[in-house]
């Protein structure tokens, strides 16, 4: 490939990730759910006619992008060939076969040129309810945890299958904000499917296969030369988590070899029977991510670049099997890049980052009025996040989701969609770890209903008796909290209650420190102590 040829693919390159972050756009402009519209709970991206990702969105989580890598070869596999039309979208949101979990909408679109299959479009989004039990740790098996979607057609040669919606509409609490996202996810493929078509004929591409080369041939590359820098050989980490009602251990061990980096999460707690469990495919999404953010940060991601990682482990809480219930499965999930990365520190000594406080606090809000009452109902969602741990050379970032990357939703958006009165959300003080730097902090939230009603919540809260571990001498962060404003302790999972008039207090965790407090300097102190993220008391 000439010179001037290679300059032709690498903007095309750069046009196909333009038309990708359209299609994101897209759904983040028409989703109705706040954790789509606001928070960016979402992934989109581009696939050449093998299900191989060519490209995704820089907006959505890892945990989405990386199970969707996946997750169209299995719609190949469900769809054939020649049951697949111009104007079609496939829809499901089965946990083994998606992303994890029920509450995530994964669609595909086979993209047609002139007749031709030229790619697929996909995308992924998390909407506010799926029915059963409702969002949260509390069934036993994924069957009470919602309405499973199989692997199906939501439209076909354009016509909507109004049999589904209807379906939809009667097993979910808040249909027209599900269907309305439903919507927003085939409009965001679609949009996809336009502006790639108009940069094929604008270019003159009959076929993305020459583009797919370059992109993989160039990613590969890279990443080889990067892996074959690293040391070689196997390196362990273990961690203990909350759980629901017991502690959970999790272990992984990262093997370095020449050409790529497997992880294995032998010696990790057994299935639970609550729902904290997690797929395989989400535990390697997030482990991919880890290795990636320390091993080539700037490569793009992508089929090759992926394939470089492996993961493997028995049946256990990382590796669990139908019909566990997984609905919470980004509470664990977002604890593996901190649990692959501890391993990873003793190989690459000075390079990795403190735990952080990891996983999102998510909670789910169920308002009602008080019995005799009116009022309003509503299913309310927020997205919340704790400190990240200090990185060497940096103080850890405050209030920031790392691993998941969603953003927090602004009260002022939460307070449209119910009943409900954010009171107070502000940084914790003396949240951060201690050490030559400091950890992230965490957030104080005190939530309430509006006056006249009650609710009940899903706590999906973790780092609250484990709180996230210093690195190289640093101090560990501050462990989360939760409790009404009268002094009730509640519980780190499960669904609760808070009468009318009380008011919930969530403190979230901070993440570890990095190096020796000794080592700080009194100039970074004074600055702390200026700014009030660290108190008097804590000197």
């Amino acid at each position: 490939m000439s010179e001037i040829d290679d300059i032709r693919m690498q903007v095309m390159w750069n046009r196909l990730i333009s038309v990708v972050e359209e299609q994101a756009m897209t759904l983040l402009r028409t989703a109705f759910s706040t954790s789509v519209r606001e928070a960016g709970d979402l992934s989109a991206g581009v696939f050449d006619p093998k299900g191989r990702m060519l490209a995704q969105a820089v907006t959505g989580t890892p945990g989405h992008v990386n199970t969707m890598a996946e997750a169209v070869g299995n719609f190949m596999a469900e769809i054939p060939r020649a049951e697949m039309y111009e104007g079609d979208t496939y829809v499901t949101n089965d946990p083994w076969k998606g992303t994890g979990h029920l509450h995530d909408i994964t669609m595909v679109s086979p993209s047609f040129l002139d007749g031709e299959l030229v790619g697929f479009f996909a995308c992924t989004a998390h909407v506010v309810d799926v029915g059963g039990r409702g969002f949260g740790a509390d069934g036993k098996s994924v069957y009470e945890e919602g309405i499973q979607i199989p692997i199906m057609k939501f439209a076909e040669r354009g016509a909507v299958n109004r049999d589904l919606v209807r379906i939809l509409r009667q097993n979910v609490r808040e249909p027209n904000q599900v269907v309305g996202d439903f919507y927003s996810l085939a409009a965001c493929n679609d949009v996809g499917h336009r502006r790639l078509v108009e940069m094929m004929r604008e270019v003159g591409l009959p076929s993305l296969d020459p583009l797919a080369d370059f992109i993989f041939t160039r990613t590969s590359s890279a990443m080889a030369e990067r892996i074959r820098a690293l040391p070689k050989g196997s390196w362990s980490n273990t961690m203990v988590t909350d759980g629901y009602d017991e502690a959970i251990p999790l272990a992984a061990c990262v093997t370095i070899r020449d050409e790529s980096v497997h992880v294995d999460f032998t010696g990790s707690a057994p299935v639970s029977r609550w729902g904290i469990n997690v797929p395989i495919g989400y535990t390697k999404a997030y482990a991919s991510y880890a290795l990636k953010c320390v091993v080539a940060p700037d490569i793009p991601n992508n089929w090759a670049s992926l394939g470089f990682f492996t993961v493997s482990s028995p049946v256990n809480i990382l590796n669990a099997e139908r019909p566990a219930p997984v609905s919470l499965r980004h509470v664990l999930g977002h604890l593996v890049p901190d649990l692959v990365l501890g391993a990873v520190a003793d190989a690459l000594p000075g390079q990795v980052l403190a735990e952080g406080a990891a996983s999102l606090w998510n909670i789910h809000l169920s308002l009602r009025p008080v019995a005799g009452n009116a009022g309003r109902r509503a299913e309310v969602l927020m997205f919340n996040s704790g400190g990240m741990g200090a990185r060497p050379g940096l103080d850890g970032l405050s209030a920031t989701a790392f691993p998941s990357g969603v953003h927090t939703m602004p009260i002022e958006a939460t307070e449209q969609t119910g009943p409900v009165v954010i009171w107070r959300k502000e940084l914790r003080p003396d949240s951060g770890g201690d050490g030559t730097y400091r950890g992230g902090l965490g957030q104080i939230i005190e939530i309430a209903a509006a006056e006249g009603h009650e609710f009940d919540f899903s706590a999906m809260f973790d780092r609250i008796t484990y709180p996230a571990r210093g690195r190289a001498g640093g101090g560990q962060g501050a462990p989360g909290g939760v409790r009404l404003d009268d002094g009730t302790k509640m519980r780190g999972k499960g669904w609760q209650h808070v009468p009318a008039g009380r008011r919930l207090l969530l403190t979230l965790p901070g993440g570890g420190g990095y190096g020796p407090p000794e080592g700080r300097s009194d100039a970074a102190r004074h600055d702390d102590a200026i700014k009030g993220y660290v108190t008097e008391s804590e000197h």
